[in-house]
Formats: structure tokens, sequence, C-alpha cells
């Protein structure tokens, strides 16, 4: 995992230093650790108060998903993506580009996610590219639906089984 960390200092321009293995290539000399830094950190070094903000590849911006649509994503934009949703609940269609049941499901997931307009509706393509994220998400057979509240797996639905996604998509709404 790369680090990107951004530092501000009074009456400086602001740099953009790379760090690789928690040990930063360029001045200021700073090392830091992946997963057990804050996100912002201020140092005092000679008088001078300097900021230091640490975003790590998991911190990615993604564009917020459209309400009324389907967004798809991938494995760098899945995460921010639901942890930019907030609060909403969030459904997942986890699909591949060959699968039958998949392509009948596919217009119906779109009228939920029109029906739905508190709901944050995504798809996955399980593709090669994505195949790490399919495999954390915990997939066996496609489709499946991941629902998700406060970036947690709440409600899962194997299959082309529209009435069952409907019900875990009314109950998680509800709670």
């Amino acid at each position: 995992m790369a680090l990107q960390v951004y530092v501000a200092a009074p009456r400086t321009s602001v740099m953009q230093n790379r760090v690789s293995l928690g040990i930063i290539t360029k001045q200021p000399a700073f090392v830091c650790g992946a997963g057990d830094y804050p996100q912002l950190m201020k140092r005092r070094e000679g008088g001078l108060s300097m900021t230091f903000r640490v975003r790590s590849s998991l911190d990615a911006t993604a564009a917020p998903a459209e309400v009324g649509q389907v967004t798809e994503v991938d494995k760098d934009t899945f995460w921010p993506t639901v942890k930019a949703a907030g609060v909403k609940t969030v459904v997942l269609d986890m699909y591949t580009q060959w699968c039958g049941p998949c392509k009948i499901m596919a217009p119906k997931f779109q009228q939920l996610s029109e029906k739905y307009k508190d709901v944050v509706f995504l798809k996955l393509d399980c593709n090669q590219e994505n195949r790490p994220l399919a495999k954390e998400l915990g997939i066996k057979v496609v489709p499946t639906f991941k629902i998700l509240k406060d970036s947690k797996i709440v409600k899962e639905v194997t299959g082309a089984k529209f009435d069952d996604l409907v019900f875990a998509i009314e109950t998680a709404r509800s709670t």
C-alpha cells in the first residue's frame, strides 16, 4: 500500500511526498506505518508547526453514487463509495458478464434503484480485475446481492430471487 503525505507549513507552498512501505522518501524525515496512523498529524520542530495529512489508497475519492440509478464500482471505488453513502442503505449487485440470471436481474435491479430513492444501488463486475474485492466480500455464486448499513454487510441474497431481494431491502431500510 502506498501512502501520500501532504505537508503544509506557514508561508510555504504545499508539497507532496510519496510514502512506500511506511518510509517517506523526501524531507521532512517522518515515518509512519500503514494502518496505525491518525488521519491528521501535527509536528512541531524548531518553532515551526507543520500539519501532515496522511492518506492511503483506501481513502481514494469516488464520485458519489447517483440516487435513482445503479452505479458501477470496482475494487478501487467500492469502499470509498460505501463510506460516502453515510447512513444510507447500500445494495450491491455482484454479477458477471456471462451470467444468464445476472442479465435477467439487471433491469429489475435498475427498477429498484428508481423506486427506493433513499438507498444507494451499486454493481460490481466480478471479473479477474475485481477478484480480490469479490473474495473479500465472500462471493460464492452470481448473482449475489449484499446489503450494507454503516459499511457493514447486514443481509445477503444469492441467486436471481427478486422477491427475497425486495424483502431484504425493506428489512434493512426499516432498521
